[in-house]
Order: structure tokens, then C-alpha cells, then sequence
């Protein structure tokens, strides 16, 4: 193991000093962090012991409660919840779903529950779009729904 680790610095060491990038080809995902992404990105757990289970309940901090209720809008990427072309609920992420969700540095990246307006539905791109709805924080996720959601969203330019 020692050696593959020597043989991968010398090489990428190599590669770097040629002014070559070691992972050329690879796309560069930028992440689509904006003001409510950072304050989405707030979110954090209470874990609680009940009965042998783990209970993990949403901690909204003042940055989160502040977007509450208020309409913002979001870039990011389409991460589909069902089968099909064409979505009226999804979530939304900072990152494509083609890249891993649980890779690279720090924590998971954020996600929101997206909701359109009724009727409205978007077909699945692997490019980034942009929605603008109304913030919802959701304490109760016993439904299987995200803790922070937009609701009756549209698509925008």
C-alpha cells in the first residue's frame, strides 16, 4: 500500500510540475451556492434516544428561520424523486446528480424538496436550473418529506 501511495505522489507530483492537472477531462462541477443556499446549508439535527431508536430531529438556526415563508429562488441541479420525464416534485441540489452526493470534502451537500405550481412540471436536465418559490420549513419529516422545501415554485431565466 506504501508503495501505491508513493508511486500516485511521484506521478501526480510529475503531472502537476509538467503544468499538466492530473484529472484533466474530469468536469468541473462549481457548485450553485447563492445567499439562500448558504442559509439552507444551516440546517442541522437534534439526536435524541427513544425506545433503542435514534431520532433525528430538524434544528432550524435563526439564518434558516429568517427565510422562512419568504420567496426566494434557487439554481441548482434536478435530482428526480420518480421515474419519468417530466417532474412536479423533485428535489434540488447544489451539485448534478452524476456526482457523487456523499463524495468530496466536508458534509452531504444541500438539498430542498421542490413543489410546483399545480400543473406545472419540469422535464429532467442534467443542466442546472433555476426555480423561485416560497420557503417551507417541515419539523415533522415522519411523511418522508424534506425538511426545507419550496412550495409552488415556477421556473425562471
Amino acid at each position: 500500500m506504501k508503495k501505491l501511495i508513493i508511486i500516485l505522489t511521484v506521478v501526480l507530483g510529475i503531472q502537476t510540475a509538467k503544468g499538466q492537472q492530473p484529472f484533466q477531462g474530469v468536469p468541473d462541477h462549481t457548485p450553485m451556492m447563492n445567499e439562500s443556499w448558504e442559509a439552507i446549508n444551516k440546517l442541522r439535527y437534534k439526536v435524541t434516544q427513544s425506545n433503542n431508536e435514534t431520532i433525528y430531529t430538524p434544528f432550524f438556526p435563526n439564518e434558516l428561520k429568517a427565510i422562512d415563508n419568504k420567496l426566494i429562488t434557487l439554481p441548482g441541479y434536478l435530482i428526480p424523486l420518480n421515474g419519468g420525464r417530466d417532474h412536479e416534485t423533485f428535489m434540488l441540489s447544489v451539485l448534478p446528480i452524476m456526482q457523487c452526493m456523499f463524495c468530496g470534502q466536508n458534509d452531504v451537500p444541500p438539498m430542498v424538496e421542490i413543489f410546483m405550481k399545480k400543473g406545472d412540471r419540469v422535464r429532467f436536465t442534467e443542466a442546472p436550473i433555476k426555480v423561485k418559490g416560497r420557503v417551507k420549513l417541515n419539523v415533522d419529516t415522519s411523511r418522508g418529506n424534506s425538511e426545507i422545501q419550496i412550495l409552488d415554485a415556477e421556473l425562471v431565466d
